[in-house]
């Protein structure tokens, strides 16, 4: 009796707060990493939510079977909790550079992380129940906290950790918390645990590793890096959107977003002339144009070509992007200062929403976007959309969009198609081989009747004479519409699409 009345179960509400916080974030970031990594953010992040909601209903009924020593055993849960998820992003990453069976390891390694958080809360209710008779309001208070660490975890990912710290380093910070819980417990109540001094040297040996990975964090997460990537990085950075990444080999100078080839230095030029070129031979004044997306400054470039253009207005809704663009000397060199140009307007915005607000007109819009390899990317594809790019459109204006490839994606590409003509007259596809990508295609829209002007500029690639070549179309690359549905706002099937042929791709 006089050790339940002496006991201060206090301290164990703030245990729950962290291991609940921690919690979370594990869920998040494999979730978010597996999307990084795969793509498919809908099928990572049901698939992770769903492992582990019932991986944590298999460790709360092994809870049972823990019948004596709880808090030494509550110990090795959080010092095992710490080690399996701190090292989660890292083994995930050796995982899908090294081995065919990512997924494997993903699905365990979820589990073993929901086996052990799903012991946590039994226990710790169990412990505060032997050791202090007034169960009912700790019981309420466990769970408060509880879910009040869900809500901290969940807001502090994705706006601070993950932005400021990216994938390793998160999950290695997160682990360290589980393994100061454990260390909590054995200087706060080593009287409960039987043999403390062995847990704490254990405690204490995890800690110093943690901390030894977490100074090497950059070291370890460069070289890392460096196994998804052919050539060496020479710039890494984790914005708020994305992972933008450079690799330079030779001449060759390489932009990544969150993985994804954006552009290489050696071939650029055809996927740029072929983008802003030809819809600007289906209009005759270009007065005011607006590019959503192209944040790299280098259809900027190409529109900057035209004497007529009096003002161009860039939406990319990430201002790191722009930046780097504006002052990279690499870049620079590249996209020739465009972005500084007196007549660029640069605009760190959200594409869509611009869109749906916006009440100026312009006579050219150019949709140089990702491709639609996630929910938010495959909104800016939607009949919606499109209708909002009508709505931003002169009478006399047109607009494209790249669209993935016809020959590697054409389900996604002819998607594309049908579901720009629900909004314009007039679709255009037209195609081209950009040699870092494959053969690359567009959509051309507007309304009204056009006639297809003279090039007047000057160009690496395309000439008066080969123009006419961009819009034939092999028996490879085209395919039945009446099989392809629309990519509707609110039945989005592009992604679907999109996720299905990369796999192939």
């Amino acid at each position: 009796m006089e050790k339940k009345k002496e006991f201060d179960g206090r301290l164990l509400l703030v245990t729950t707060l962290l291991i609940s916080i921690c919690s979370i974030i594990y869920e998040l970031i494999i979730s978010s990493m597996s999307t990084y990594l795969i793509g498919d953010s809908v099928k990572q992040y049901s698939i992770t939510i769903g492992l582990y909601m019932s991986a944590m209903g298999i460790g709360s009924y092994l809870s049972k079977k823990v019948k004596n020593d709880l808090f030494k055993k509550f110990i090795y849960v959080e010092l095992l909790t710490g080690i399996l998820g701190g090292f989660s992003t890292l083994i995930l990453f050796l995982a899908n550079i090294y081995t065919e069976i990512y997924y494997l390891i993903m699905y365990l390694l979820v589990i073993g992380i929901g086996i052990l958080v799903g012991l946590e809360i039994p226990i710790l209710t169990r412990i505060i129940e032997e050791n202090n008779s007034n169960i009912r309001v700790n019981l309420a208070n466990i769970f408060t906290f509880d879910y009040i660490g869900g809500l901290v975890g969940s807001i502090s990912f994705p706006l601070f950790l993950f932005p400021k710290l990216g994938f390793i380093t998160t999950a290695l910070c997160v682990g360290t918390i589980n393994i100061f819980v454990a260390l909590i417990i054995i200087l706060k109540y080593k009287n409960y645990v039987g043999n403390y001094k062995t847990a704490q040297v254990i405690s204490i040996c995890v800690l110093i590793a943690i901390f030894m990975c977490l100074i090497g964090g950059d070291k370890i997460t460069k070289s890392i890096e460096g196994g998804l990537y052919r050539d060496d990085i020479i710039y890494s950075e984790q914005t708020m959107y994305q992972k933008i990444v450079i690799t330079k080999h030779k001449d060759d100078f390489r932009l990544f977003l969150d993985g994804n080839l954006q552009f290489s230095s050696t071939d650029e030029y055809r996927y740029h002339e072929a983008l802003v070129h030809i819809p600007f031979l289906y209009t005759p004044k270009h007065d005011r144009v607006l590019i959503l997306g192209g944040g790299d400054g280098l259809a900027a470039r190409e529109i900057l070509k035209y004497d007529d253009v009096k003002e161009i207005v860039l939406v990319d809704i990430d201002p790191k992007m722009t930046e780097l663009c504006s002052t990279n000397q690499e870049i620079c060199k590249m996209n020739n200062n465009s972005l500084t140009n007196e007549k660029v307007k640069i605009l760190n915005e959200d594409a869509y929403k611009y869109v749906e607000t916006n009440q100026e007109k312009f006579d050219v819009i150019i949709i140089d976007l990702p491709d639609p390899n996630n929910e938010t990317l495959n909104k800016l594809y939607t009949n919606v959309f499109y209708n909002y790019i009508k709505a931003n459109l002169t009478d006399t204006g047109v607009a494209v969009t790249q669209s993935t490839s016809p020959y590697y994606a054409k389900k996604s590409f002819w998607c594309i198609n049908k579901t720009a003509k629900t909004q314009f007259e007039n679709v255009i596809p037209y195609h081209l081989q950009v040699p870092t990508f494959g053969e690359w295609g567009f959509n051309l829209m507007y309304n009204g009747e056009r006639k297809m002007g003279e090039l007047t500029v000057d160009t690496k690639y395309i000439t008066n004479e080969n123009i006419s070549h961009v819009f034939s179309f092999g028996a490879d690359e085209k395919y039945d519409l009446d099989k392809i549905e629309v990519n509707d706002m609110f039945k989005p099937c592009l992604i679907e699409y999109y996720n299905e042929e990369v796999e192939n791709w």
